[in-house]
């Protein structure tokens, strides 16, 4: 079994797919990837039992087979290599791989192909067809407030929502929460689903944003195909929060202000802050924001003032700050509403006037006790 290919496509295939790779697998044959080849074809897998990609590239050949050659190995070589053609020569009686190049040779131990786990062959009983650029965003702006809690692992994931309205994603990790919607996207029926952090960290990364992307799903299993790649994951089992029941109806204390200059000062203010609560006081009154912290242990503090458009009581409410700049960081207008009512409940984050009609976005952070 001889292929040959050039260098840097190759590796630019393996790249693709390598974050799949764990370093603590169960089955030694899962530190490899599985090159399989057909006709002029050559597929390249990598799994964890959880998730499995697999990239599909041009090379040439005349003989199909398949070989389990070492993940960490094949990757160093060819990143040490100028672009050029390589021969793979594969011994099919002891699995020995043997790459020629430009100045020289190098030979490794290979495995049988036979022995990597197979696809899950399963039957998906729904799909939805999404743009690169829509999947990218949904990710972009839920997958920061997932959680990393082992005993909650239905809150480590994104939850999606499919229906004939619209299609909804949603990530908490009982501090922070984020819904995002789009009205421009529909199914026929309503399904919802728990998509693991790890994959959704995969799709990101290989995403370009103008290509379409074919979501195939089950009950346990859910199935991506774009450009050349195919990833299939494991759906996490269990119900979901009912996270509609947290987001408060009635808030009638509405802030108003420019969202990078309520960032920036956020930041500085939150520089003094307690490292183990980071907490800022927020206190509004008129069309004044005050931010207040402070490390009572080292006797440091930091306040600044702020011009902002507020309707409502005057209000002294406490945020963990690192919360509020991960979600204006995540937010991309200019100006941004924070909807409260009162200094126990949780605030809501929101695009004061949204770029896009047809997609709603809403984050929600719990408020901590303030020192008194």
């Amino acid at each position: 079994m001889n292929f040959i290919t050039s260098s840097n496509t190759l590796l630019k295939h393996l790249q693709s797919i390598s974050g799949v790779l764990s370093t603590s697998n169960n089955l030694p044959i899962l530190d490899n990837f599985l090159f399989s080849i057909e006709g002029n074809v050559l597929t390249i897998c990598a799994s964890d039992l959880e998730t499995t990609m697999l990239t599909k590239m041009d090379v040439t050949s005349e003989e199909s087979g398949k070989i389990a050659i070492p993940a960490k190995l094949i990757l160093d070589v060819l990143k040490s290599l100028p672009d050029q053609p390589c021969t793979f020569k594969v011994n099919t009686s002891n699995y020995a791989v043997e790459i020629v190049y430009d100045n020289g040779k190098s030979k490794m131990a290979g495995f049988n192909g036979d022995e990597f786990p197979k696809l899950p062959n399963v039957a998906y009983t729904a799909s939805i067809d999404l743009t690169g650029d829509v999947l990218a965003k949904a990710i972009n702006k839920t997958l920061f407030a997932t959680g990393n809690d082992e005993m909650r692992p239905v809150m480590s994931g994104v939850y999606c929502h499919f229906s004939p309205e619209n299609i909804t994603f949603v990530a908490t990790d009982a501090h922070k929460l984020v819904r995002y919607s789009r009205t421009d996207i529909t199914t026929k029926g309503s399904s919802a689903f728990i998509l693991p952090k790890k994959p959704l960290n995969l799709i990101k990364s290989n995403i370009r944003g103008d290509e379409s992307v074919k979501l195939e799903y089950n009950e346990s299993n859910a199935l991506f195909t774009f450009n050349d790649i195919t990833l299939v994951c494991r759906l996490i089992d269990g119900k979901y929060p009912n996270y509609e029941a947290v987001i408060p109806k009635e808030n009638p204390n509405v802030l108003t202000i420019d969202r990078m200059q309520f960032l920036s000062s956020l930041k500085r203010v939150a520089i003094f802050s307690n490292k183990t609560t980071h907490q800022v006081k927020l206190k509004l009154a008129g069309s004044e924001l005050s931010l207040f912290a402070e490390d009572i242990d080292f006797s440091n503090e930091a306040s600044e003032r702020l011009t902002c458009n507020y309707n409502g009581d005057d209000l002294e409410i406490g945020f963990n700050s690192r919360f509020l700049v991960e979600m204006l960081s995540n937010l991309e207008t200019e100006v941004v509403k924070l909807a409260m009512s009162e200094p126990s409940r949780a605030g809501l984050l929101m695009p004061a006037t949204p770029d896009n009609d047809q997609e709603d976005i809403l984050m929600l952070v719990m408020p901590v006790m303030l020192n008194r």
